[in-house]
């Protein structure tokens, strides 16, 4: 492999609790829509907190994406970069996964491999108390921004991406078929018209 900068592009949350899934779901379309050299990794991060530390240690250039109570209108986008990172993962703690992503990049720091290029696309969720509930329909409609925001901060790092020959065909997705976004966000909104239904 070459010397060039590694670069993380990482989705934390859970997708069980409606817009807290934001950050898995804008990850995951990311990786069904561009493709990227052997010097970019894509995760789905999830919940798993100081698991991560490995990830995040191992690259230069780090991009989140993540659900983050900044007091807005509900999908409202912010870009926050390097120095202001940490203290929006923990101000308004929304699920134990933020405090969790606030100690590993300490965690990083003390190991001296904290990221040289940090940037966090957060969005303002609207409901989380919504168990097993798709994203709300303004969170929905933030990740295409989302995806725009994340190609302009790639852009500015250098990193190559390129938009897939097909899209979300003929590469290993992220998430298993069964949590995917369309299989999940399909099944959860059908059980939704049930319920009005009855």
């Amino acid at each position: 492999m070459s010397g060039r900068p590694r670069t993380l592009v990482l989705g934390i949350g859970n997708i069980l609790w409606a817009d807290e899934g934001f950050g898995v779901r804008a990850v995951e379309e990311f990786h069904a829509r561009f493709e990227t050299g052997d010097d970019v990794t894509v995760l789905d991060g999830g919940t798993q907190g100081l698991y991560l530390v490995q990830f995040v240690e191992a690259c230069d250039r780090l991009l989140v994406f993540d659900a983050i109570d900044y007091g807005l209108e509900p999908g409202t986008l912010r870009v926050v970069r390097d120095q202001e990172v940490p203290r929006f993962t923990g101000a308004k703690k929304m699920s134990l996964h933020q405090t969790g992503f606030q100690e590993v990049l300490s965690a990083a720091d003390l190991l001296g491999r904290y990221p040289s290029c940090l940037a966090l696309i957060g969005c303002q969720p609207l409901d989380l108390e919504d168990w097993g509930g798709p994203l709300t329909a303004p969170v929905r409609a933030s990740i295409e921004p989302a995806l725009t925001a994340a190609l302009e901060t790639l852009a500015e790092w250098g990193v190559d991406c390129r938009p897939r020959p097909q899209r979300a065909e003929g590469f290993e997705r992220l998430l298993a078929h069964d949590i995917d976004y369309r299989a999940y966000e399909r099944r959860t909104r059908d059980r939704a018209d049930d319920r009005q239904g009855d």
